[in-house]
């Protein structure tokens, strides 16, 4: 017995719904910008500069007193959160303490960091400081600059492979999908405020890669489907191949989701942010395939004289043949 995630030859009118999806994600994305110059993103020490110290007791964090404890201390933008893990036990109470990177120097001094140790004793002797990282100012500035170019480069190297591939309706039609996912991505971290460092940089160059892989198995089914039917409207087409690409796109999605929804829950804070960022993009990078890439593609059209095949005229570019 077979386990199927969706009915088998679904005939779902998909792009009936296209026009309000494309202006959903559209509306989405320009809130996502807002949110971006309007509350910002809580970069982590990568892209700050500064020093992260890890603290655990047994004893239940009191932000307040730490704040008490650390304010004499004249550091300026000090942050302390409070990490909460369903791994924890009750004798295990952990939380991160975040120092701006001192004016003039390139990261918190040891003499500071050990002040801070001091300091946070005197509330809880018994308090152990398991970690401590540290980032300049500098090399924080660097790690943004390359981070940006990174997604940069990525999503025009999709860009020049798909117009290759297939043809630069295609291509156009893929990179919007990847803008919307990665927008969309930066615009949920804004609104929740959650951690922004190297790792999500890695989740973004990730979620890019999941998106480009979904979009390119429906556009290699249209391709396939414009060779075989050659008048049918490229709206029915569109759906056909959708449809046909349907079953594995779900039963993907959701074997993915689930090692991903394992690791949110079992593999404590340090990687939480990045299986969210992972997560969320599973979810509208499948979305965007459908509803971005596909309603892109039928807008814009594309060319019918594929039916020759690869090896023929019109069958494609002259990259056609290359594998996927």
């Amino acid at each position: 017995m077979r386990l199927h995630l969706v009915p088998q030859d679904t005939k779902w009118d998909f792009l009936r719904w296209g026009p309000a999806a494309l202006g959903l994600s559209g509306v989405l994305m320009a809130v996502s910008v807002v949110l971006f110059f309007v509350m910002g993103l809580n970069y982590g020490i990568d892209f700050r500069g500064g020093t992260t110290i890890r603290t655990e007791s047994a004893q239940t964090v009191d932000v307040g007193a730490y704040r008490d404890a650390l304010a004499p201390l004249g550091l300026g933008d000090v942050s302390i959160t409070e990490v909460f893990d369903p791994g924890f036990g009750p004798d295990r109470n952990v939380a991160m303490v975040r120092i701006q990177a001192q004016e003039g120097a390139e990261a918190v001094t040891p003499e500071t960091i050990r002040a801070v140790e001091a300091a946070l004793q005197g509330v809880d002797p018994g308090m152990a400081f398991p970690s401590v990282e540290s980032v300049g100012p500098k090399v924080s500035g660097e790690l943004i600059r390359t981070a940006i170019l990174a997604v940069t480069l990525a999503i025009a190297a999709v860009l020049v492979y798909i117009w290759l591939r297939f043809e630069w309706q295609f291509s156009l039609g893929a990179v919007a999908a990847l803008i919307h996912d990665v927008t969309l991505t930066i615009g949920i971290f804004s609104l929740l405020q959650i951690k922004f460092d190297l790792a999500i940089i890695a989740a973004l160059l990730t979620i890019v890669g999941y998106s480009l892989n979904d979009t390119v198995v429906v556009f290699d089914r249209v391709r396939e489907n414009l060779r075989k039917f050659k008048k049918v409207p490229l709206k029915d087409l569109l759906n056909l191949s959708i449809n046909e690409t349907l079953s594995r796109t779900v039963m993907t999605s959701v074997t993915t989701l689930i090692a991903l929804l394992s690791l949110y829950v079992l593999g404590g804070d340090v990687i939480r942010g990045f299986v969210f960022a992972m997560i969320w993009g599973v979810i509208v990078g499948t979305y965007s395939s459908v509803f971005v890439a596909s309603v892109i593609l039928l807008r814009l059209g594309v060319k019918r004289d594929w039916s020759a095949g690869a090896d023929g005229p019109g069958g494609g570019t002259q990259f056609a043949k290359v594998d996927a």
